[in-house]
């Protein structure tokens, strides 16, 4: 481990795998790297993995800006089993048999979703409702009514699909849930759905394919380190272009 603090002012790619949270990952890169400042864009569910948006010392403060850019995903919809949770982490409520599809039938059903909606957080969500996280409602058994956001969904389309398993992409603004999406689509169709697997694999103008994967991290010399990482002057004229 690094002795001394280094001091880094920008943004950092990386390739989130499953299993820890974003936080996790934040915590983590502070410690390998000794940085006194580490913020996330945007948090992914710890099932989910690619593009997390790591901001480090100065950059913090434009965490919010650069969290508000439209997100692409690629995941897997399973369909026949609706969760409590929306995705596969969740407790099964619902078994339906699944009717005969295809592209062309699926890519029809996810057309209505393109453009503006007015979406519903599921349950298990960070979301606040009364000052309390509405995941910490669900574990004492309750369901709350709550409050649907507008969001915008740019392009929803499926690529392949092995029955019961639809391999999709989305593009979509900040703060879509895309579980919900998969819980919608799986209502729509009448057979329940839910969120089997999800990557992100743009943020804005970043791209995974220019992240470092986490496990890499602390085998990188301080200069590799230094290479990776956006500089802050870089990141604030990225902001500033249309």
């Amino acid at each position: 481990m690094m002795q001394d603090y280094l001091e880094l002012d920008g943004a950092l790619l990386v390739d989130k795998p499953a299993g820890p949270t974003s936080h996790d990952i934040v915590d983590l890169v502070r410690d390998q790297l000794c940085v006194k400042k580490v913020g996330h864009c945007g948090t992914l569910d710890p099932a989910a993995t690619g593009l997390l948006i790591l901001v480090l010392g100065r950059a913090t403060r434009l965490s919010e800006k650069l969290m508000s850019d439209n997100k692409t995903y690629e995941g897997v919809i399973e369909f026949g089993i609706a969760t409590d949770s929306h995705d596969a982490d969740g407790k099964p409520t619902e078994h339906h048999a699944v009717p005969p599809l295809d592209l062309s039938a699926l890519n029809q059903y996810s057309s209505e979703f393109v453009g503006d909606l007015m979406q519903e957080p599921p349950m298990i969500s960070a979301v606040k409702q009364g000052g309390v996280p509405l995941y910490k409602l669900a574990r004492k058994g309750k369901e709350v009514e709550r409050k649907s956001r507008l969001i915008h969904i740019f392009e929803f389309q499926f690529s392949r699909y092995d029955e019961p398993m639809a391999f999709f992409r989305v593009s979509c603004t900040k703060g879509t849930y895309v579980r919900s999406l998969a819980h919608d689509m799986g209502k729509k169709i009448g057979c329940g759905a839910h969120l089997n697997r999800l990557r992100r694999t743009r943020s804005g103008k970043f791209d995974v394919s220019n992240a470092v994967e986490l496990e890499a991290i602390p085998h990188l010399s301080i200069d590799e380190i230094k290479s990776r990482v956006i500089p802050f002057g870089q990141l604030v004229a990225m902001i500033q272009q249309p």
